[in-house]
């Protein structure tokens, strides 16, 4: 995925293999994808929060490697801006898990 702001506003792309280029609102790759969209599009909503949005996006990593035996490792989350970008977590899966697994099971 690649993401930017210029003067059109944000911007996000998906590129594939063949090198293909798709623009987007929400993309989610991988083996366990459909599971993270299963949370994702159940939980968004336009009046989020930025730490609602950051968690809303842990959880639906967190629920596809719970799912999908071929998902898993870490989180990377970064937060693109219009003057520049921050890390918001790089955040093991396994430790997650344990946070929601009250919702989980």
């Amino acid at each position: 995925m690649i993401c930017g702001w210029d003067k059109q506003g944000p911007g996000l792309y998906y590129v594939d293999g063949n090198g293909n280029r798709f623009s987007g609102q929400m993309f989610s790759t991988g083996s366990g994808n459909s599971y993270a969209y299963a949370v994702v599009d159940s939980g968004l909503r336009e009046d989020m929060t930025v730490e609602e949005a950051y968690d809303l996006g842990r959880r639906g990593i967190v629920y596809a490697t719970h799912r999908d035996a071929y998902s898993g490792g870490v989180v990377n989350m970064y937060h693109m801006m219009e003057d520049g970008w921050i890390k918001v977590c790089q955040d093991d899966v396994s430790q997650l898990i344990h946070l929601y697994k009250k919702e989980m099971f």
